[in-house]
């Protein structure tokens, strides 16, 4: 499967999924380091080669799927969405993580990635249930998993540690069946 993930990407109107390269990573770390500020507690995008290259090994695995979110037009790299901790057997889940650079927040590049990596999380790798886990006070991200038809199911005090912190988050998902029922709207 993941030789076919390299030939072609995943297209929406305005973005495209891609994976990774090595030859990505000078832009990549040059965006998320002019983006620190911005995703400061929230994200920690790959910003030196090291952290770039382990990026690229956890592409891998079978458990870990990651996209570069592209513009369609010129190919400009505006972030990633990843899927990781992919389980099959009785639970087929993953978690979703997501961000843009900077310039590119707020234009709706990421609700339609985001459609295109579900699509692909639940047709191509036949999963039943995709994880959000959002931190409470980022409305934003909130907002955006609420049109994609996620739904909160919790909150995990303490849940994961972004920035040397650990840091509340609540639970958002979505099931197979909910995705058919938002995308045919």
């Amino acid at each position: 499967m993941k030789t076919s993930l390299r030939q072609r990407p995943f297209k929406g109107k305005r973005v495209l999924l891609r994976v990774p390269e090595s030859g990505d990573a000078d832009e990549f770390i040059a965006l998320s380091r002019s983006s620190r500020e911005f995703h400061r507690g929230l994200a920690n995008p790959p910003d030196d080669d090291e952290s770039f290259r382990r990026y690229l090994a956890k592409n891998e695995l079978n458990s870990d799927r990651c996209f570069l979110i592209c513009r369609l037009e010129d190919e400009a790299l505006l972030g990633a969405v990843n899927l990781s901790q992919i389980f099959y057997g009785g639970f087929k889940n993953a978690y979703l993580g997501y961000y843009l650079f900077q310039q590119f927040a707020g234009q709706g590049f990421m609700t339609e990635a985001l459609r295109l990596v579900l699509r692909f999380a639940f047709n191509e790798l036949a999963l039943h249930r995709v994880e959000a886990n959002i931190q409470p006070h980022n409305s934003d991200s909130i907002a955006l998993v609420k049109r994609l038809g996620f739904v909160r199911e919790g909150y995990s005090r303490k849940y994961l540690k972004i920035g040397g912190k650990w840091r509340d988050h609540e639970r958002w998902a979505i099931i197979r069946e909910d995705f058919r029922t938002v995308t045919k709207k």
